[in-house]
């Protein structure tokens, strides 16, 4: 009888401790999928329109028309339109400013300038049988009436 009061006891023990030690690998598994936001506020705001803008260009005709230039002025400044508005090549302005359109592309570092500024890295990939290769450019956004833009592209 003792014995099977010990067993009882010691099974119930076990439970408590198994129960207790899964209950604490969950909130560590929990908190450790918490990863802080690192980046200025500035930087997570502007870097929506920067992919948004380089995944349309990217998944489009990425030779500078008139008709490429209006699918794209949602995400440019006026006065970058402007400035874009006479020129119709083969290069591609929003890259590297030639006819070697890259294939892919990763945005990178950003630097926050002023709280309505900022310039990021974008990294531009070509990857063939032939050439694998990287460079980078600088894009600045600015915001203008609560809405952020691309303003220069620096290649």
């Amino acid at each position: 009888m003792i014995v099977a009061v010990i067993s009882k006891q010691l099974a119930v023990k076990q439970r408590t401790v198994f129960f207790s030690t899964c209950m604490l690998l969950t909130a560590c598994c929990l908190f450790a999928c918490s990863i802080p936001n690192l980046e200025p506020p500035e930087c997570t705001e502007s870097r929506g329109v920067v992919k948004e803008f380089y995944s349309f260009h990217f998944g489009n005709d990425m030779k500078l028309s008139p008709e490429n230039l209006k699918q794209r002025e949602k995400f440019l400044t006026p006065e970058l339109v402007r400035s874009l508005q006479d020129q119709q090549t083969e290069n591609d302005v929003f890259t590297t400013n030639s006819p070697d359109h890259p294939k892919a592309f990763r945005t990178a570092a950003c630097e926050v300038v002023s709280a309505e500024k900022t310039v990021f890295e974008i990294v531009l990939f070509w990857g063939t049988d032939e050439r694998s290769e990287q460079k980078e450019i600088k894009v600045e956004t600015i915001k203008k009436d609560g809405k952020w833009l691309i303003d220069k592209i620096i290649n």
